[in-house]
């Protein structure tokens, strides 16, 4: 006879006896092959081993469906991790691969970048050295044939594209090109090879001797990636450098310490970490550093974390330069990855890292995960304001290198702070954005007219000074966006012309000239970049 209780309160007893169950099957699999040591679970006792295992074995005989152990595996380690933090996490072994890929700086492929264009694949740009420039893809192409089969308009979506021009170095992939004014296909027999994932998105002069340098990451290839990129500046007369970690969720702690002994002093402290069972680390700048003497602004929002936090921390607890925009993410855990057998991976926090002035900026999550996440989600439709002091106690005042008060309790607090600009956004401007109708315009006016761009405007500095959108061209991307279901608001599109022309020839830009064309276009009109050149 069974008895069903109702309660107000969750019942946690089952995920709690899940823990146990899978718990067991999931170390006891493990602990035969790794050489982690851990004497609480090597030293399990055997009736405890045996309750486990026999749960399991009576779980997998007598349930009432089929079910999957490894999924249940993962789904449940995964959950008791986040328990724990809201940055340990567990990656499967299908999912290990391609959540590397990003910090390992490359991945296996024919290194494009393409986009889905009316069931076809148009490749916006060959990446440059890469094995498809190589052989003379170029702008504009259309996939149409992978190894002789047809793959235009079979629902591709961009997991299906990546499996069929991804793969081991070496390989070989046959691919049928549809190239504007060609009326035969194309045929290209491309060797695959490693692709990098560049870290640094952009480097150029904003004027005579301001360098500016966009990082998006800080993978293994990071620091080699900025020291070339910090060489081509100073070559061309920087003596001041605005470095753009905004939106930048950090990554490799050492490539992080590396880049900040560039422009600390010898012996200045970069950053400290210590946990449980990690002593406390510290890390400190040497004498070598090439950009000591080169003045140095950062800018940084709710999206800068980790290493990236850690490179402004630092920059701003010994004194050595300015930190502009809001309150940074506020992430000061420590991972370390441990790969088992199985070739799953579990990403644990070890550590907690601290600012030279002694500043934990991690952002509290005792409320659980979920809370913790959600917060700083709500955050990012927040506009934020400027520090009121009052409101923080002494227990987070820290100081710098010269007595200066900053501040802890989560994030990084700049120390100008320069709002979200809201000006002109109005509904219809994000629609348009958000839809993704102005980057499908910008490609598909692109391809049309790529010929006569490139005739008048030959590089990016020459687009950016002279090329104008005009009313007709508006007029082109309104009826296009109603083609996409995006009723046109007159009132709200006059409002907002001047961002939604900025944005369109930013996206005209980067289809044109990459990376640079985009950034040439839109740091002309980021208030928080004219900002840092004035300071």
């Amino acid at each position: 006879m069974s008895t069903k209780i109702m309660n107000s309160k969750p019942n946690y007893w089952p995920i709690i006896l899940a823990f146990v169950f899978i718990l067991g099957a999931f170390f006891g699999r493990r602990m035969s092959v790794s050489n982690f040591s851990d004497s609480s679970i090597l030293n399990m006792g055997v009736s405890q081993k045996s309750t486990v295992n026999d749960m399991i074995n009576y779980i997998e005989q007598e349930y009432v469906d089929t079910l999957d152990r490894q999924d249940l595996v993962d789904k449940t380690v995964g959950l008791m991790l986040q328990e724990l933090d809201p940055h340990s996490y567990y990656i499967s072994s299908k999912d290990l691969t391609s959540v590397n890929e990003p910090l390992h700086g490359n991945f296996e492929g024919i290194g494009i970048e393409f986009s889905i264009q009316k069931d076809t694949i148009m490749v916006i740009s060959p990446i440059t050295g890469g094995p498809s420039e190589q052989v003379g893809l170029q702008s504009g192409d259309r996939i149409v044939e992978v190894n002789d089969t047809v793959i235009v308009g079979t629902d591709l979506t961009n997991k299906r594209v990546m499996q069929l021009l991804r793969g081991a170095k070496g390989t070989q992939v046959k691919l049928g090109v549809q190239r504007k004014n060609q009326k035969k296909l194309l045929d290209f027999i491309i060797t695959r090879d490693a692709i990098p994932i560049n870290s640094v998105d952009v480097s150029f002069m904003l004027n005579d001797s301001v360098g500016y340098i966009k990082l998006s990451r800080f993978s293994r290839t990071t620091y080699q990636e900025f020291m070339a990129h910090s060489a081509e500046l100073l070559q061309g007369g920087m003596t001041k450098m605005v470095l753009d970690l905004r939106n930048n969720g950090g990554g490799y702690l050492d490539q992080a310490i590396k880049l900040a002994d560039e422009f600390l002093g010898d012996g200045k402290l970069v950053v400290f970490t210590k946990g449980k069972a990690r002593p406390r680390k510290t890390y400190s700048a040497t004498s070598s550093g090439v950009l000591e003497q080169t003045k140095i602004n950062i800018l940084i929002d709710e999206g800068t974390a980790s290493a990236s936090e850690i490179i402004s921390g630092a920059v701003q607890d010994n004194d050595r330069g300015i930190i502009l925009g809001r309150r940074s993410y506020g992430k000061g855990l420590v991972q370390e990855q441990s790969t088992w057998p199985d070739g799953s991976a579990i990403r644990l926090t070890i550590a907690r890292y601290f600012t030279p002035s002694g500043r934990s900026i991690q952002t509290p999550y005792e409320e659980g995960s979920e809370a913790y996440h959600l917060s700083q989600y709500n955050r990012l439709g927040k506009i934020e304001t400027e520090i009121d002091s009052s409101l923080f106690p002494d227990s987070l005042k820290f100081y710098t290198s010269t007595g200066r008060v900053v501040y802890g309790g989560g994030g990084i607090y700049p120390d100008v702070f320069v709002p979200f600009d809201t000006t002109n956004r109005t509904d219809y401007f994000i629609d348009l954005l958000y839809n993704g109708v102005i980057r499908q315009f910008s490609l598909e006016h692109v391809d049309e007219h790529r010929d006569d761009f490139l005739d008048f405007y030959p590089d990016a500095g020459r687009f950016q000074k002279e090329f104008v959108v005009d009313y007709a061209l508006l007029k082109k991307l309104y009826a296009f966006a109603e083609e996409k279901e995006i009723v046109l608001n007159k009132k709200q599109a006059n409002i907002s012309t001047a961002l939604i022309s900025d944005y369109l020839k930013a996206n005209i830009g980067r289809y044109l000239y990459g990376s640079e064309g985009f950034y040439k276009v839109f740091n002309k009109k980021d208030k928080l970049i004219e900002k840092a050149i004035r300071l």
